[in-house]
């Protein structure tokens, strides 16, 4: 083997190293810089949930209510419609050890200017000389000052001579005391109750106009003679 010969193929022999070292590390500096799968996310589009809407709540009727006389803590309390007499007079601190409350009616709904005296002993024992019937006794309680007294126990006997001189209270009124007023019928009487009852109280006279059967016309004779 000349020298000649034995050159070249070392050279060769290396040739083919070269390029075989060049195609793996071609190969391998591919894969390092192969761009990276982009990952198939899903894209969610969530819709915004409905919030559930609030009652809308009615709001509540609320009276001014003036009670006097043998409480602790006499003076104006606002109720909510619906309270009672004993609920205001526990407001105002409960009564004294003077007081004396059989007149009254304690469970009697309150309304709006309502006055509440509670009478003491003495009071109640003067309201007649003879102290000779309850009727004697109501008619006083309510009539003994200048203002009307609101929680008075109101007996069906002598309820209807006060109408004759007091306005009729058309939140307050019984279907009798409802037909003492010109136009005003057993059957439009019972429609205002009935009314009173199923809405609420009345807030104003002209309400009143409201309740079916009461027209323009009933209510002008009768407006000068009604008050909640």
């Amino acid at each position: 083997m000349t020298f000649t010969y034995r050159h070249r193929k070392e050279i060769l022999i290396g040739v083919l190293i070269f390029l075989l070292l060049s195609v793996i590390g071609g190969a391998f500096i591919l894969k390092s810089f192969k761009p990276k799968e982009e990952k198939n996310e899903k894209i969610v589009l969530t819709s915004k949930k409905e919030e559930p809407k609030e009652e809308i709540k009615e709001e509540d009727i609320y009276y001014q209510v003036d009670i006097k006389g043998e409480v602790n803590n006499p003076g104006i309390y606002t109720v909510k419609e619906g309270s009672r007499v004993i609920d205001v007079i526990r407001l105002a601190g409960d009564i004294t050890e003077s007081a004396d409350t059989s007149v009254l009616n304690l469970s009697k709904k309150v309304f709006d200017e309502m006055v509440i005296i509670v009478y003491s002993y003495d009071e109640v024992i003067n309201f007649t000389a003879t102290k000779e019937k309850e009727k004697q006794e109501q008619e006083a309680c309510i009539k003994q000052s200048e203002l009307i007294n609101g929680a008075c126990i109101e007996s069906e006997e002598n309820s209807s001579s006060l109408i004759t001189t007091d306005k009729v209270s058309i939140n307050q009124a019984t279907v009798e005391e409802l037909m003492t007023l010109p136009g005003i019928g057993e059957a439009k009487a019972q429609a205002i109750i009935n009314y009173r009852e199923e809405v609420g109280s009345f807030q104003t006279i002209e309400e009143l106009l409201e309740v079916e059967g009461i027209g323009e016309s009933i209510f002008a004779q009768i407006k000068e003679n009604i008050t909640i």
